[in-house]
Formats: C-alpha cells, sequence, structure tokens
C-alpha cells in the first residue's frame, strides 16, 4: 500500500511541475521590537486539480528519495525570488542537506542571487535536525550565498540535539526556537528557562531569534518578554498564497 501511495505522488509530483502547480505560501514573521511584520517565510503547498493543496507533510519524504526534489526546491526558489524581488520585506527559504550538496541546486540559487539581485532580502534556514554529514560542502554554500549578502537561520533549534558550537561555525545570523520549546512556555517554567538560555547565548553572538508556533497572545507575551526578537506563528498569522 505505501509503495503504491508512493508512486502514486511520485505521478502527481511530475505532474505537478508540468502544470505549473508547485506554489509557494508565505507566512508573516512579526518583528517583537517595532511590532510590524518585516519577513515571510516560503513555505512549498502543491496544488490539486480542485484547488486545494497539498501539504509538505504529504509529499516531502517521497520527493527526498526521487529525482523530482531538486526540481520542485528550484521551482520554489525561482518563485519566491520573482515574489520580493518587488517587496521591501525580507524573506527566508527552507533548505535540506540535499538542496545544499546538489551541485546543480546551488548552482541555480548563486545564478538567481545573481540574477534578482535579492541577496540583503533573503534568509535560508537549514534544518538542525537535519543530519548534515559534510560540514565542508554546507559551509562552501555558505560562504557564497554570504557574499551575496545573504542570511543564514538554524531552523527547529532546540529541538533533540543542539549544537551550539555549530552555530558558530555555521556563521548563523538567526536561531529559530523550536515549537516544542515555545508552544507551552506562559505555562512551563522549564521551556521558559531552556528558551532564555537559547536567548542570551545569541545576544552574546550577536545572533537574532525567532520563536516558532507563537499561538496565542499569552505565548506573545512571553517571547516578547525574555527578549526573542521575532514572533512567528498561528496567532501571527497562517500561511498563505499571497503577502499580507
Amino acid at each position: 500500500e505505501e509503495y503504491l501511495r508512493n508512486m502514486q505522488m511520485n505521478h502527481i509530483l511530475k505532474d505537478a511541475l508540468v502544470k505549473d502547480f508547485v506554489t509557494p505560501f508565505f507566512q508573516p514573521i512579526f518583528n517583537l521590537h517595532t511590532n510590524e511584520i518585516d519577513k515571510y517565510e516560503t513555505l512549498m503547498r502543491i496544488k490539486k486539480e480542485d484547488g486545494s493543496y497539498y501539504l509538505p507533510y504529504e509529499f516531502l519524504e517521497v520527493a527526498k528519495h526521487s529525482k523530482i526534489y531538486s526540481k520542485l526546491s528550484m521551482s520554489l526558489i525561482q518563485k519566491a525570488f520573482e515574489t520580493f524581488q518587488i517587496s521591501s520585506n525580507g524573506f527566508s527559504i527552507n533548505l535540506s542537506y540535499l538542496d545544499m550538496t546538489n551541485i546543480v541546486t546551488t548552482t541555480f540559487i548563486l545564478e538567481k542571487l545573481e540574477e534578482f539581485n535579492v541577496g540583503p532580502w533573503v534568509i535560508f534556514e537549514i534544518l538542525e535536525s537535519d543530519g548534515i554529514e559534510n560540514y565542508d560542502v554546507v559551509l562552501s554554500f555558505i560562504e557564497k550565498v554570504k557574499s551575496y549578502g545573504a542570511k543564514i537561520a538554524i531552523d527547529d533549534f532546540g529541538a533533540g540535539y543542539s549544537n551550539f558550537e555549530r552555530i558558530t561555525e555555521l556563521r548563523v545570523d538567526f536561531i529559530k526556537i523550536d515549537g516544542s520549546l515555545i508552544k507551552n512556555i506562559d505555562k512551563n517554567e522549564e521551556m521558559r528557562i531552556i528558551a532564555k538560555t537559547i536567548v542570551s547565548f545569541a545576544k552574546e553572538l550577536g545572533i537574532k531569534t525567532v520563536a516558532e508556533y507563537v499561538h496565542s497572545k499569552e505565548v506573545l507575551d512571553c517571547v516578547k518578554e525574555i527578549g526573542i526578537d521575532y514572533a512567528q506563528g498561528f496567532y501571527i498569522g497562517k500561511p498563505s498564497a499571497g503577502l499580507h
């Protein structure tokens, strides 16, 4: 059954590339110092024939095990760059270890940074839990995109094993604190202490912090109080097909 499902999804993804159904959704990121939305995270959706969308959990793993994955990534990057070339907002794009070690994808990214001139507005989010095996390749990629003014964020920091040493090595500009530490921060003193420790560590290094999973006013007040720089979550805004 699973094999069949994977085959079907593979077919859907191939079709999506042909029909240009790869759709960027944007989730607002709220600046807690200025009280304004000044960034958006770009998230991938695949449009269905009926106008609804497949979510990443439905297709991403299947895609990563096929040759389609890099094509999906490149389609999303192209569309994000086009969108923010005419916007004054910053934006982030998630990159997996697969993206950063795929010569076709990395060459494409560098070409697009050159073409669209959006370097200073783009943040590349790297998944901390992604099992980076070859740090030299990743560091080389980071160095190249930073030469265009791009920034680097570590996503889901605090989920599982957080390697503080790698943060300095990867020349990180933003740490996105994982939702598991944030969602009950208004009720859970231990989570609050852990988040506070990450914030003070980041501040010492001149790294900005983003709280993920901000789903209520109480959580928002709490993350603001402990000195986090940005907030993202359903209370701020859900991902949508356009910029709001």
